[in-house]
């Protein structure tokens, strides 16, 4: 009776059909990722791209985006305007059209676009349907048309309301606040994106003008390269020192496909490779990577053979090898890109492969011919590489033998867990035997193990692989780890889902986490991308007072407990004087008052400066235990800011990482020396 019952409540009433732009404003993660931040921001970037769209198919060399006092945002450009007409299927105008209905407009037949960066045409119309307000203006035909919605639905139709020359499109939108967790636009994240999209459409100028913080005197700023992805290689090696002087260029239609690739050798030990497809990022790669990678290695083993570079009887150079201080840009202009998924992370056109191939093994040949000392620059810095490989490869096949991944000779600091099921496993790593040991002591060892590292490790941004596993903390870690490393690199291997950097609160705890955080991001980027890997959140203080005890993670949370005691001392009588305590230079409360701490209404503070300090049940309830603790998970939300940063902060350039230092020493709280 119960399964009769249940079938028949479930019936075709229950079927929801939702219409026009509804399934957006009900599942609006589906097209824009999730509703804070970077969701906010895509609805810039999809208008952007329509324009930018028509910049590439040679109409207009200008694009603006402004942002208003009212939160509104408008983009500008000078395209062919969409088109105002009534569409002969919807029997509405066209505009109206493409603003809301998923799946319209000029981006799915012949006529509109040769390529697009918007290929499944829901750009305009979701942005449309998650703004409390949006305004359409056209100019075309002579006239400017203009037409308002409100939640992605049109208050009126299309009109025109006044004559005007040239043509162009003016979108401008207010996010809705029903939708979004946050309505703050940040400009830095639209330069970023802006300047990324000029270097990929070059002889395009993109503006942004911020009029939100200035009365009469906005903020404005403009990109504009002529250089393309030639001037993007050059800004990525601002802070590297170049192997060679000139940059590496090619730029050439095969079969549809237009192909442009820069590349240029840095000092350094890193490969940093940037893939685009219709100006959009291919976080994954794809095809073209794949046409890039075959063709640089051939050209390259190719060119040495011939110059006697690489003996005959010598092996040639590895795709790693040749990758080795690299810094590439691809970018592909395809007309029938075929992504997969929505997030257009990988690009899958067998054609792109074929077309990269090609232009680059004709291109890069010739370049090595007519620069002999580029390409003998090149060759020697590949070389080496191949060198220390093979070093790296014999000090990796004595450490990480296969029975050590298996766990037979894990390393003897690690206390591993007594789980072996990597998915309910995980990894701290601790400073230290002090912390090593409330760690140990403190753990639940059914599924958490601890891995005590003794002082700071290698900086591996500046050392390469052969030279890291000499290293014995570095070698313990990759042991315990258990994915090997370099071209044996696999994250199935992995022996602990979460991988957890835990370190004291002061100045040497954060260089060791910048450390163990640059080994993961050169080394064992599967790590972070996948999201294994983890930062601790130990406690700054613990306060009592009223008899009770409270671990507080910020500044921010201790101030707020500040003001409750002084509302509770405020409203209570007291005997003596009714004194706040103030902190020592020691970081504890002065007990100035020893009545009122007698009588239960003390405060008093105690700063945790490392985690020894904490003791094994105080470890486990504030930043081990699973039902209590916070962690914060790592993530890349933008590879090339990341790839910088890392690059200032723990490369060679002494120069750059000093200007940094100097423009945000303003920023740093509670700097402790």
């Amino acid at each position: 009776m119960a399964q009769k019952s249940s079938s028949t409540e479930y019936s075709a009433k229950q079927i929801t059909v939702l219409e026009g732009l509804q399934p957006v404003r009900k599942r609006p993660g589906m097209y824009i990722g999730n509703t804070s931040t970077e969701g906010l921001h895509h609805l810039i970037w999809e208008v952007v791209d329509n324009s930018i769209d028509e910049a590439m198919a040679g109409h207009g060399k200008m694009i603006e985006v402004r942002l208003h006092h009212d939160g509104s945002v408008s983009v500008i450009d000078e395209g062919r305007g969409i088109p105002v007409e009534k569409h002969k299927t919807t029997k509405k105008s066209a505009l109206e059209t493409v603003l809301t209905i998923l799946h319209a407009g000029g981006k799915f037949g012949d006529g509109g676009y040769k390529v697009s960066g918007g290929l499944h045409g829901v750009g305009v119309s979701v942005v449309n349907a998650l703004s409390e307000y949006l305004r359409a203006e056209v100019k075309r035909d002579g006239k400017l048309w203009m037409q308002e919605y409100n939640r992605g639905k049109a208050v009126a139709k299309v009109k025109a309301i006044a004559n005007a020359r040239g043509t162009g499109t003016s979108i401008t939108f207010k996010p809705d606040a029903q939708i979004f967790s946050t309505l703050e636009f940040s400009l830095p994240l639209i330069y970023f994106h802006l300047r990324q999209q000029a270097y990929l459409t070059k002889g395009v100028r993109l503006a942004v003008v911020d009029e939100r913080k200035s009365k009469g005197n906005p903020t404005s700023y403009s990109f504009y390269f002529e250089g393309g992805v030639k001037s993007y290689i050059k800004h990525l090696n601002a802070s590297q020192e170049p192997k060679h002087d000139s940059v590496f260029y090619a730029e050439k239609e095969v079969d549809k496909v237009n192909v442009e690739v820069a590349l240029q050798y840095c000092d350094s030990y890193k490969e940093t490779i940037y893939t685009f497809a219709n100006n959009i990022y291919t976080t994954e790669g794809g095809m073209h990577l794949i046409g890039f990678r075959t063709a640089l290695t051939r050209t390259l083993n190719s060119y040495a053979r011939r110059k006697n570079f690489i003996k005959e009887k010598d092996e040639n150079l590895s795709g790693e090898d040749v990758r080795e201080g690299l810094t590439a840009v691809i970018s592909v202009k395809v007309r029938d890109p075929q992504f997969e998924g929505q997030t257009k992370a990988k690009l899958g056109n067998a054609e792109v492969k074929t077309a990269v191939d090609q232009v680059v093994s004709e291109q890069l040949d010739i370049y090595l011919e007519e620069n002999p000392r580029d390409a003998e620059a090149i060759l020697s810095k590949c070389i080496l590489a191949q060198r220390a490989r093979v070093a790296a490869r014999a000090a990796r096949d004595t450490v990480l033998r296969k029975g050590a991944l298996d766990g037979i000779t894990l390393p003897g600091k690690l206390a591993d867990c007594s789980s072996k099921d990597p998915k309910n496993s995980e990894l701290f790593i601790v400073e230290g035997d002090s912390a090593g040991g409330s760690a140990k002591q403190g753990r639940d060892r059914n599924f958490q193990a601890i891995l005590p590292l003794r002082g700071k490790i290698l900086n591996v941004e500046r050392a390469r692989l052969d030279k890291m596993l000499a290293n014995n903390e570095l070698k313990s870690l990759l042991i315990a780890l258990g994915t090997n490393i370099g071209e044996q690199f696999r994250i199935e291997d992995l022996r602990y889902e979460r991988v957890v950097i835990m370190t004291d609160a002061d100045v040497d705890g954060a260089h060791i986490r910048t450390l163990l955080l640059t080994l993961f991001y050169r080394y064992l980027p599967d790590l972070v991308t996948k999201g294994h890997v983890y930062i601790a959140q130990p406690p700054l203080y613990k306060v009592q007072y009223l008899k009770q005890a409270k671990y507080l993670y910020t500044d921010a949370e201790l101030d707020k407990e500040k003001k409750v005691f002084e509302k509770l001392q405020a409203e209570k009588p007291k005997k003596g004087k009714a004194v706040v305590p103030a902190p020592s230079e020691q970081g504890e409360v002065e007990e100035q008052d020893q009545e009122t701490v007698a009588t239960g209404h003390g405060f008093n503070i105690q700063r945790y400066k490392g985690l020894g300090e904490m003791n094994p049940q105080q470890l486990w309830d504030t930043t081990m235990n699973p039902a209590s603790r916070m962690m914060k998970r790592v993530t890349v939300d933008d590879a090339e800011k990341a790839d910088g940063i890392f690059t200032v902060l723990m490369g060679n350039d002494v120069l750059s990482r000093k200007k940094f230092i100097q423009t945000h020493a303003q920023t740093v709280k509670n700097l402790d020396i």
